[in-house]
């Protein structure tokens, strides 16, 4: 690691780089139905972008186009943490249970209380999602039904299987119960309105929020699914703090621009952000492999896909919004800001006479109670593993697959009889072999 100060950053990616990167990705791999990527050095910002708002539609998105950031709104919580720690509001080792209504019971392990710290850097022993979301009754908008009840519900049974503090484990439910104690501690009336009076507005992010005024109804980006489908918009109630979010480039690029700002109006903020936790901090910065830290997140949600990336030593940031779930932002992102990091590569779709899918379908048996289930519907085909959702598999040609939400393909063996006899899972630089059994 080089932390003599003299490390020269690469070469910027260039306008003209960036818009065949964009043709590639949307219009020659159709991962996404429209991207926007913006780029800031210095407070130098540019912007390009490649596709439309909506897949029915021919309005095309730009930098003012708003798109839901998903994760990304877990940075917001915890500058706002950190802001409310700096201004002995509460304390980053106070125990969570301190900030909720009295008599709430939040679960310990080997005596210990989950903190706020534990909660802003995953290390609360909470899972991902609480037990009781019940996202498979509400698997187009699964946060939205999700309120304190729930939370507390959830809370006043759960055991913890990991020590608060132990180790490392992503959690949407920690942050979204971070966010609201701290509502609850800060007294205010809901997360974005905190927000937005301590981060939002000093940096002048007016298009970054979660309810959608009239003024911006016409810059909304549809969701999309990998077949270019609209997918309904997800909203959140009191696990807000997780994902709920909505924004545009242009605001991003300043988010960047005050993360790499010694003097930013939320300059005080990044300090606990990237503190190593043996340190006291948050640790959400971790170092770069050339010196100073870089600071990240990408964001997900049921029809779109966000990343953004600062490295504050080199003043240059990037933000990339995509409204198609496929996750084809991440490794972008990470290549414009650092053209030495690779970029991932994906298959291209080919055209495939629908009616080769017949010989396709069936059950395949990869082991005990584990079976594929191959079906078609609409000139598409789609499996399905054991009780997961069935996913759709893109062609490469009459007997070899692909999907674009996970990173797998299939092939097809034909048997004596001119069916698919055998169906090989590749994924993980494993090849899994499942048996046709009907």
């Amino acid at each position: 690691m080089n932390n003599n100060g003299s490390f020269v950053p690469p070469p910027f990616a260039t306008g003209d780089l960036i818009r065949r990167m964009l043709v590639d990705r949307v219009d020659e791999r159709r991962l996404s139905v429209g991207m926007v990527i913006g780029t800031t050095e210095s407070k130098n910002h540019q912007v390009i972008s490649r596709g439309y708002r909506d897949a029915r539609t021919e309005a095309p998105v730009n930098e003012d186009t708003l798109f839901e950031i998903g994760s990304i709104t877990k940075l917001f919580t915890a500058l706002l943490l950190a802001d409310m720690a700096n201004q002995d509001e509460v304390g980053l080792d106070e125990p969570i249970a301190e900030l909720l209504p009295a008599g709430t019971r939040v679960p310990s392990r080997n005596g210990k209380a989950i903190t706020l710290r534990d909660l802003a850097s995953h290390h609360s022993g909470l899972p991902r999602i609480p037990t009781n979301l019940r996202r498979e009754d509400y698997p187009n908008d699964p946060y939205a039904r999700y309120t304190a009840e729930s939370l507390y519900q959830f809370l006043a049974t759960h055991e913890l299987v990991r020590t608060p503090g132990d180790s490392f484990e992503y959690s949407n439910l920690g942050v979204g119960l971070l966010g609201h104690a701290l509502v609850l501690r800060a007294n205010a009336h809901d997360y974005e309105s905190l927000i937005r009076s301590r981060i939002l507005d000093p940096l002048r992010m007016d298009d970054t929020l979660i309810a959608i005024p009239p003024r911006l109804t016409s810059s909304i980006a549809s969701g999309h699914d990998d077949s270019f489908d609209p997918v309904s918009n997800w909203n959140f109630d009191v696990l807000a703090a997780a994902g709920a979010f909505r924004s545009n480039v242009s605001d991003l690029l300043r988010f960047m621009d005050a993360l790499c700002d010694g003097d930013s109006p939320i300059s005080s903020m990044i300090g606990p952000l990237i503190t190593p936790r043996s340190q006291g901090g948050l640790e959400l910065g971790p170092p770069h492999p050339d010196g100073g830290i870089a600071i990240s997140h990408s964001g997900g949600t049921g029809g779109f896909r966000s990343f953004v990336r600062c490295v504050p030593e080199w003043k240059r940031g990037v933000a990339v919004l995509s409204n198609t779930c496929i996750d084809a932002v991440v490794d972008l992102g990470v290549h414009v800001l650092d053209g030495r990091c690779g970029l991932n590569w994906y298959r291209r779709e080919n055209a495939v006479d629908p009616a080769c899918f017949a010989r396709l379908l069936g059950r395949y048996r990869l082991r005990p109670n584990w079976d594929f289930e191959v079906t078609s519907a609409a000139d598409r085909l789609y499996i399905r593993l054991a009780d997961q959702a069935a996913l759709r598999a893109f062609p490469i040609s009459e007997w070899h697959f692909f999907y674009k939400c996970v990173g797998a393909q299939v092939t097809f063996e034909a048997g004596e009889d001119g069916r698919a006899a055998r169906l090989i899972l590749h994924q993980n630089s494993m090849d899994q072999i499942a048996e046709r059994i009907e």
